[in-house]
């Protein structure tokens, strides 16, 4: 029986989970992977105090690295479901099962998916959802970016340097990165971008070839030769197996001390319904639920 089960592995469930060692509560990081977190396949990171430019994989060794200096017990295990037993919870894989007396949900979110014609069928033949990891697969070539979120541009300009071209397909007539991403993308004589317009599918024999998409304030419709996608259009949480109340899109709700709707369940990180998600604010949150959590062990 363990005092907290944290789950996920990224900045906010390693943040967490540092805390609580910290706290003296007898703790147990849980992820699929060794390595989590959104933040480790980004190829710079810019905005987090302390490091004005590190890569995304080496914050996320150093997460680690200063989790194992900590004393943090993890274990690599594939969540299936959590369920309550009296006062405490079950966290069950499809191996086993661990006793809690409280949670901490720090399990992120994934890429949402276009849901269109040809992209489940180009997955890994040139559609992607993570340019550090496949921008160099299209050195020379064309490609899009479709979106115009943080993400979006960050990865535009990365892929600018390997890619001959990149058109950037966004939905509205402005980005909605910060601005000095924006103006980086503006001066790369090889971005261009494609305003107003989505995906509506792609095409291609064994490899992506060509998007159709369609102006959405003049619905004309036009093809662009591509020899790869990478998509960028939001996330989705990772949250379905947990039985806490969510907003409309699946993010946890919580109140400021990342309480959830059942009682020693909190939420932490890009699973919770937050007005910002970024790994400092990620961070905050798992900070913020050890330490409710080491005040909700304290009074039972």
């Amino acid at each position: 029986m363990y005092d907290l089960i944290i789950l996920g592995a990224g900045p906010a469930g390693v943040t967490a989970a540092i805390y609580a060692v910290r706290y003296g509560l007898d703790t147990l990081l849980v992820d699929k992977d060794s390595m989590s977190g959104l933040i480790s396949t980004a190829k710079t990171v810019e905005n987090y105090t302390g490091f004005p430019s590190i890569g995304g994989m080496e914050l996320m060794e150093k997460f680690l690295d200063h989790a194992e200096k900590a004393g943090v017990t993890s274990k690599v295990m594939e969540i299936k479901s959590v369920t309550e037993e009296g006062d405490d919870f079950i966290v069950s894989s499809s191996e086993e099962e661990l006793k809690s007396k409280s949670l901490i949900v720090a399990t992120g979110s994934s890429p949402r998916e276009l849901d269109v014609p040809g992209e489940k069928d180009f997955l890994g033949r040139g559609i992607s959802y993570c340019a550090t990891c496949d921008g160099p697969f299209f050195s020379g070539k064309e490609v899009a970016v479709i979106g115009g979120g943080e993400s979006a541009v960050t990865d535009a300009i990365f892929i600018s340097d390997i890619a001959s071209k990149v058109y950037v397909v966004h939905r509205r007539d402005k980005l909605r990165a910060s601005q000095i991403l924006q103006d980086r993308a503006f001066d790369r004589p090889n971005i261009e971008f494609v305003w107003d317009s989505v995906v509506d599918a792609i095409e291609g024999k064994d490899v992506v070839e060509s998007l159709q998409i369609h102006n959405v304030i003049t619905e004309e419709t036009k093809k662009i030769p591509v020899n790869g996608a990478f998509i960028y259009i939001g996330l989705n949480p990772n949250t379905d197996f947990v039985n806490v109340k969510k907003n409309d899109k699946g993010f946890i709700i919580t109140d400021e001390s990342m309480a959830t709707s059942a009682r020693g369940i909190f939420a932490a990180g890009d699973c919770r319904q937050s007005p910002l998600y970024q790994v400092i604010t990620a961070a905050s949150d798992g900070a913020i639920a050890a330490y409710s959590a080491f005040k909700y062990i304290e009074g039972i």
